[in-house]
């Protein structure tokens, strides 16, 4: 049963900020709640008009999809069906890059810059209207009532964002404040920022927790390391993205805090694209999204099969993300939710792993407290870092115009602050980040073992 001041927030504050900002949110949720129950015959007849009306809108306003739809002889008005899709090309972070101010709509009003390192460490820009934005944050409300919280129960985020003390951060302090939620960064974990994070965390007596996998479960293994309970706080729910969430993480914290983990799929570019209800299943977010699964070669692979995840947002014709490769790997399900409800489930989602990193004092930091001083760099065109040691980090550049000594030195004191002075880091140009072996990118590996982290297999 909520509280009292839980539905005022979810009822009045929340709706009234997100009307302030122009996003029609409630009405989308209350939208999203009615058509999970659909059949899949019918969410697919619905994903096919939406479809027709952004190919459309994209041809109308959009000059990188007028010109590839007149140069391929593609017509958006032909389309009667979700299949219809795979006769257009794919479009990749490539894409993106080179043809940037092309793929925004002439119409578009209000776009927000958006700038991501990605899986190989390349920064992408792109841009994301409203339209999207109270999709994506409708979407999430949705799955967050799944678990029996709301907007306004207390919660708690473990988040890599940076803090700064600008007004539209203290706006923010003041939103978050009211809706009762609460930023613990996870750029830093040594032993006194973990031990002040599991007291905030037993003062709060959060009903929910959100942040990566890694984050949480380190924060709950430090705990139980001290000897300090944490399963007496009354968290209904651990809320877990950004990273491909193992086993042995959902096992600890669902063991240490003494509730449930739901796992949640997406990216600040491809959206919000899955999460796990109840009954366990990563529910696609059908209504706003179409994912597909390709092999090697584009071809799209039926349920059971694992390949890659190529997305449509539908909510994106400001800029719109039309057969969007993620560079990640699932399998679609075959079978239905024991739940009822009709969205398409995903299986074995893989590739979303985040290294920690540890500071030569035995600090423990997500490795994003390293990304964030690369991915923004104008200079960078991609990066990979490796920590081979507590005393040696390296660091794989491609450089784009303006590179030169000063942006190398920005990069060494950057990493140094972090990291330790004394740590050696060396800076290296290369023409190109190679993959994995795997075929996957990563832009933090360390070889340096985490405190309490299990052994790798």
């Amino acid at each position: 049963m909520s509280s009292l001041y839980t539905r005022l927030v979810s009822g009045l504050i929340f709706p009234l900020h997100e009307r302030l900002k122009h996003h029609d949110t409630v009405a989308v949720r209350r939208r999203l709640e009615d058509s999970q129950w659909w059949s899949r015959d019918r969410l697919a007849q619905l994903q096919a008009r939406r479809l027709r009306e952004l190919l459309q809108h994209a041809r109308a306003h959009v000059p990188y999809y007028r010109d590839l739809f007149a140069r391929t002889g593609f017509d958006p008005d032909a389309v009667t069906r979700v299949e219809d899709l795979q006769r257009l090309p794919f479009l990749g972070k490539p894409e993106i890059r080179a043809n940037t101010e092309a793929l925004k709509a002439d119409d578009a009003q209000g776009l927000a810059r958006f700038n991501t390192g990605g899986s190989s460490g390349e920064p992408l820009i792109f841009f994301i209207g409203n339209g999207r934005v109270t999709h994506d944050v409708a979407a999430k409300w949705r799955a967050t009532r799944w678990w029996g919280v709301d907007i306004g129960d207390p919660e708690i985020v473990v988040w890599g964002s940076p803090i700064e003390l600008t007004a539209q951060d203290r706006v923010r302090a003041i939103r978050d404040k009211l809706l009762r939620t609460e930023l613990l960064p996870a750029f830093e974990m040594s032993g006194a920022r973990l031990d002040g994070f599991v007291a905030r965390i037993r003062e709060r007596r959060p009903k929910m927790l959100f942040g990566y996998p890694s984050a949480l479960s380190h924060i709950g293994l430090h705990a139980e390391q001290r000897g300090i309970r944490m399963d007496d706080l009354g968290i209904e729910v651990a809320f877990c993205t950004s990273e491909r969430l193992y086993d042995h993480q959902r096992e600890a914290i669902e063991r240490i805090f003494g509730c449930p983990v739901a796992n949640g799929y997406g990216s600040r570019d491809a959206g919000f694209i899955a999460h796990q209800c109840p009954s366990g299943s990563m529910h696609v977010t059908a209504e706003d999204v179409i994912v597909e699964i390709v092999d090697g070669e584009g071809r799209v692979l039926p349920p059971g099969q694992a390949g890659e995840i190529v997305v449509t947002h539908l909510a994106t014709g400001d800029f719109p993300f039309i057969r969007y490769r993620t560079g990640d790997v699932a399998v679609m399900g075959a079978k239905s939710c024991a739940c009822g409800r009709g969205l398409p489930v995903l299986e074995e989602i893989q590739g979303r792993a985040t290294d920690f990193v540890v500071a030569r004092d035995g600090t423990v930091m997500h490795g994003l407290a390293l990304i964030y001083i690369l991915r923004d760099l104008p200079q960078v065109a991609g990066f990979k870092i490796i920590q081979e040691s507590l005393d040696r980090t390296r660091v794989q550049v491609v450089p784009a115009a303006g590179f030169d000594a000063g942006t190398t030195q920005r990069i060494q004191h950057g990493l140094a602050a972090r990291l330790g002075e004394g740590v050696g880091i060396e800076v290296e140009t290369v023409s190109a980040i190679p993959p994995e072996k795997s075929g996957k990118h990563r832009y933090v590996v360390s070889r340096v073992a985490v405190p309490g982290a299990p052994c790798a297999t």
